[in-house]
């Protein structure tokens, strides 16, 4: 009885491990699963004109707000109007925003100021190269990619340091990194 006992258990055993021989060496059914990134929602296009270096059409991402707009447009011009402007309203895609000018100022004077479209230097780079060196807080922001802040860096870089003795030396200033050097080189001087 001994002998068909362990017969029995080695063909049950044999028949168990065919088994689990099969399911695993088998090719898999079906295909498989790929994962996919979340669908973007795509910017919208918002135009800005008015007090801003840059004016122009400009893509933002949804749920962005006037001052993500007026960051991407180069920052207030000095003349602006930033008081007259509600920088935590959220926008719409094909929204106008126009950026009032300060009460008196009319930017098509005699003042040397010229609203710009995307992608042209403003009035004050039309003239002489800016000299990073000497220029005032306003001349620096008329720079492309220089906002009032890049432009507060300028200047407070060259009281601790000391004038910049290349135009290369701006990318040392904090905020300043090369693709905006890239759009300003041939804009600016390092003059005495």
């Amino acid at each position: 009885m001994k002998t068909v006992w362990h017969v029995l258990v080695g063909l049950l055993a044999g028949l168990l491990l065919s088994a689990a021989v099969f399911l695993v060496a088998r090719a898999p059914r079906g295909e498989g699963v790929t994962l996919r990134p979340p669908p973007t929602a795509e910017p919208f296009q918002v135009h800005i004109a008015g007090a801003v270096v840059r004016p122009g059409v400009y893509d933002l991402p949804e749920g962005a707000r006037v001052l993500d707009a007026v960051e991407a447009a180069g920052g207030f011009v000095a003349e602006a109007d930033k008081n007259a402007v509600n920088l935590a309203a959220r926008i719409e895609d094909a929204q106008k925003l126009d950026i009032p000018f300060v009460a008196g100022f009319e930017p098509e004077a005699e003042q040397g100021f010229v609203v710009v479209s995307e992608g042209t230097p403003s009035s004050l780079l039309e003239g002489d190269p800016v000299d990073i060196n000497n220029a005032s807080q306003a001349e620096l922001e008329g720079l492309p990619g220089i906002g009032p802040s890049l432009a507060e860096r300028i200047i407070a870089y060259r009281e601790e340091n000391g004038p910049f003795a290349q135009i290369e030396d701006i990318v040392n200033v904090s905020g300043i990194g090369s693709a905006t050097y890239e759009e300003i080189k041939d804009l600016i001087i390092a003059g005495e």
